[in-house]
């Protein structure tokens, strides 16, 4: 099977600073066409997607790159160039889900609502539009790009890599510091939920006085998490609507077991009531 021209590896500084432009050029038009995806059904601009804060999604950086890598350049043959590349980013969509899902706990995306699925991590659709692109970046894109970046020089190249790492790497940091804080928050509704739940079914021998104050608590433990959330976890929660999801989720069960608490505690109290009236 014959191939277009490979991506050569970078052998110096200067190659290293023009396969990371390339890297980042990518990750925006991967932000692009994402905005474009999520917006197109919906009818109107969407909130701000991607990981980081910064208009880039490096998952699309690296697929493209893992692309030119694997397929070495890209098969003339388009056909293959779409069968293979949807395996390849399809491989690397799976594998992004189940690290960061480990790493932080929490889903990112979930794709079981689709009907061709695995694990709600990757899906038919996502992949035939991942080969799409492909046959796009391999035949089109990648050989004007390429000589565009490499032509701009190393007295060019290098101080703009560099500036635009630094923005990249902070971006980064900040970014992985929000979703610990993030998956650190959603742990502590979870064991919030779990504790309320448990004290319901212990029914203690309580005071309705002390069993309110206990109910005050616990709500007031739910709203300062939920209002705890900085500008950029916010951010993390506008750009993942299943987390945002997940989130909210958690707050609505918390508040229906303090409702369905505060209910039980209303009814006793009547019953005491009606039971002093008869008396």
């Amino acid at each position: 099977m014959t191939t277009l021209q490979a991506l050569p590896l970078p052998s110096n500084f200067e190659d290293l600073c023009e396969l990371f432009l390339l890297y980042i050029a990518y990750s925006t038009l991967g932000w692009c066409g994402e905005m474009l995806y999520c917006s197109i059904p919906k009818g109107h601009l969407c909130e701000k997607r991607g990981f980081l804060n910064g208009f880039l999604c490096p998952i699309y950086g690296h697929g493209a790159l893992l692309v030119l890598y694997c397929l070495h350049g890209g098969f003339r043959n388009p056909v293959l160039t779409f069968i293979f590349g949807a395996i390849v980013t399809s491989i690397l969509e799976y594998f992004t889900s189940w690290i960061m899902e480990k790493l932080f706990h929490m889903r990112w995306w979930d794709y079981s609502h689709y009907k061709f699925q695995i694990n709600g991590r990757v899906c038919l659709l996502n992949s035939a539009c991942f080969g799409l692109a492909s046959v796009l970046l391999c035949h089109v894109v990648q050989p004007w790009l390429w000589a565009r970046i490499t032509g701009l020089g190393a007295a060019i190249t290098s101080p703009l890599a560099s500036f635009i790492f630094g923005i990249y790497l902070m971006d980064t940091i900040l970014s992985v510091r929000s979703a610990f804080q993030l998956s650190s928050q959603m742990g502590k509704l979870r064991k919030l939920q779990a504790e309320l739940k448990d004290y319901v079914a212990e029914k203690r021998e309580e005071n309705q006085e002390r069993k309110a104050e206990r109910r005050a608590e616990v709500r007031e433990r739910a709203r300062a998490l939920r209002d705890s959330a900085d500008i950029f976890e916010r951010r993390l929660l506008h750009s993942h609507p299943d987390i945002r999801k997940s989130r909210e989720d958690l707050l609505a069960a918390i508040r229906a077991r303090l409702n369905e608490s505060e209910a039980e505690a209303k009814r006793a109290a009547d019953g005491l009531f009606n039971e002093d009236k008869k008396d």
